[in-house]
This record gives C-alpha cells, sequence and structure tokens, in this order.
C-alpha cells in the first residue's frame, strides 16, 4: 500500500514547525523531524528545539526522531532513513498523516530521490588523504573509476568529490544490500520569506538565544564530556561559540560573525532546494510573510487536492 506523505521544507527561521503542528492538528498527523542536530539530547538552544511548539491549545502534536541520540554520537544519512522509515511504518500503520519537517535537504532528497549510496559508509582513513588534494585531482581521480561506480557523481565541489570517490572505492570491493522500504507519495510544500525578512528573524531569533542560555548550554556538554572538536561538527551556533569559550572572539564578535554565518547558510539551504527541484522534486512555495492563517489555508487546499483524493 502506499501511504500519503506531507513533507514541509524551508531555509532556517521561516515557520516550519508551526505550519506542520498545525496542519498535523487539522489533518490528525504527526511530525517526524528532518533536522540534523535536534536528534541529540542537551543539545535544545543551539539547534531552536522548543518542544512548546508542538503544543496546540493545550494539545499534544505527536513527534519523531526528536532527542533519540546523545549528544557526541555520530548521526549520518543513513541513519536518519532507517529511523525516518520506522516512525512512517508507526505512523501510517495507526492511520495518521505523516509530516516530514525539517530544513536537512539533504535528509529530505535522500528519500524523494531513493538514494542507496547513502549506506556505503564513511572511511575516515580515506577522506583524510583526499582531503590535500586539490578539486581538479579529485575530478581526475574519480574519472578513473569504471563509469557504474561514479554513476550521478557530482563534481561541483571537493566534498562531494570526496564522497563520490568514497563510494566509489567502496562498491569496487563490495556489493550494496538491496532494502526494500515502505512506498509513499509525497506532497512537498516549501516556506520562504524575502531575503531581509529572513536576515531580520535570523538576527532576532540568534539574539533571544545568546541571552537565553545558548553559551552555557555549549559549556554544559564541554562539562559533560562532548569534545570541542564534535560540537563543532554539529553546526555554526555550537562551532562559534566553542571559538567564544576558547577565547577567540569576544561577544560581540561572536554574534556578529555567527549571525553574518547562518545568514550565508540559509542562503546555501535555499541553493540546495532548487538543486532538488533540478533534479525533479515538485516544491509548492508558499510565502511565509503572509499573515499565518492564509499560508496555512493555502497549505490545506494543497493538501486536499493531492494526498486526500
Amino acid at each position: 500500500m502506499i501511504h500519503p506523505l506531507l513533507i514541509i521544507l524551508g531555509a532556517t527561521a521561516v515557520g516550519k514547525t508551526r505550519l506542520a503542528v498545525a496542519l498535523a492538528d487539522e489533518m490528525d498527523g504527526e511530525i517526524i523531524s528532518a533536522d540534523s542536530r535536534q536528534i541529540f539530547r542537551g543539545m535544545d538552544v543551539g539547534t531552536g528545539k522548543d518542544l512548546n511548539e508542538y503544543e496546540l491549545d493545550h494539545r499534544q502534536i505527536p513527534f519523531h526522531l526528536i532527542n533519540i541520540r546523545d549528544a557526541g554520537e555520530k548521526y549520518h544519512v543513513n541513519a536518519f532513513k532507517e529511523d525516518f522509515y520506522d516512525a512512517f511504518s508507526e505512523i501510517t500503520n495507526r492511520n495518521k498523516l505523516p509530516i516530514l519537517c525539517g530544513g536537512t535537504g539533504m535528509y529530505i532528497h535522500s528519500l524523494l530521490q531513493h538514494h542507496e549510496f547513502t549506506a556505503v559508509p564513511v572511511n575516515e582513513t580515506l577522506r583524510t588523504a583526499l582531503q590535500v588534494k586539490s578539486k581538479q585531482q579529485l575530478q581526475q581521480m574519480l574519472v578513473g573509476y569504471p563509469e557504474k561506480l561514479r554513476a550521478n557523481a557530482d563534481f561541483s565541489s571537493t566534498k562531494r568529490l570526496i564522497r563520490a570517490i568514497e563510494i566509489a572505492t567502496y562498491l569496487n570491493k563490495h556489493e550494496l544490500e538491496q532494502k526494500t522500504w515502505p512506498e509513499f507519495h509525497p506532497l512537498v510544500i516549501g516556506l520562504h520569506t524575502e531575503v531581509e525578512v529572513r536576515r531580520s528573524r535570523i538576527l532576532a531569533r540568534l539574539a533571544y538565544r545568546l541571552d537565553h542560555g545558548l553559551i552555557e548550554e555549549v559549556e554544559g556538554l564541554i562539562k559533560h564530556g562532548v569534545s570541542a572538536s564534535a560540537l563543532s561538527f554539529y553546526g555554526l551556533e555550537y562551532k562559534f561559540v566553542v571559538s567564544y569559550l576558547a577565547g577567540e572572539l569576544t561577544k560581540a564578535a561572536l554574534k556578529e560573525k555567527l549571525g553574518i554565518a547562518i545568514c550565508q547558510f540559509a542562503k546555501r539551504q535555499q541553493t540546495f532546494f532548487r538543486k532538488m527541484e533540478k533534479d525533479g522534486v515538485k516544491i509548492n512555495w508558499i510565502a511565509a510573510d503572509q499573515d499565518f492563517s492564509q499560508a496555512k489555508d493555502k497549505a490545506l487546499e494543497l493538501v486536499k487536492a493531492n494526498l486526500m483524493k
């Protein structure tokens, strides 16, 4: 049986969770998080994990894939896929509507494009050896592999070239296990804002987080054994606060540089969503700048027209 799947995506600070919660309430749904950092326990302020958002009129909207790993653990796309399909099956078995909500485009894209290579494990030794090579050298290396081992490889960036070589190297000696996943019929709704509106929201949210425990959260994680290098891996907020705690940034510089970096990150998110569209994913964009009730009504129209036939 093919079940419907509603997907709400968008760049940081556009209001994805608020819309997802409102739609879950209307459509008897449950939310699956597509946020690569909210899976970690104890990382709340820096990831924007406000669990109060999942309460509506004193009702709890069920959510999944939040607080499922300890801070410091590694998590990757294939682990997300495994966890997603577990949650998806649980929700559909209860005859509820699954709503995937988040801004980690790679996670969402891996489901929509059925990327089987996400199962190829990380090879840290190989990555270390490849990181000293230039983009051109990596491109030449990748071309040296048989075509079938580098099919659909992305030659556009050093990071993606290294991953493509990692995949080709693995496939040269191993067979990938073929898995059968539950099928779904997706509807993808994207929220977007004007650049200046998004920038204003990002900076206001950052100021709030800095005043409400972000620095103390990072100090606590380090105190409980999460290394500074691991925290830096978990995103901009943690990376910049680690630098601040190390005396490399003043408080003013932390706020300024981190704000700029998050705005740049939001721009990269939008670029990735455009790539998804070029790859054939239809995203139904809704302006998040308008009155919320109008955005919600437009989303409900799309859901009823595309998923509730």
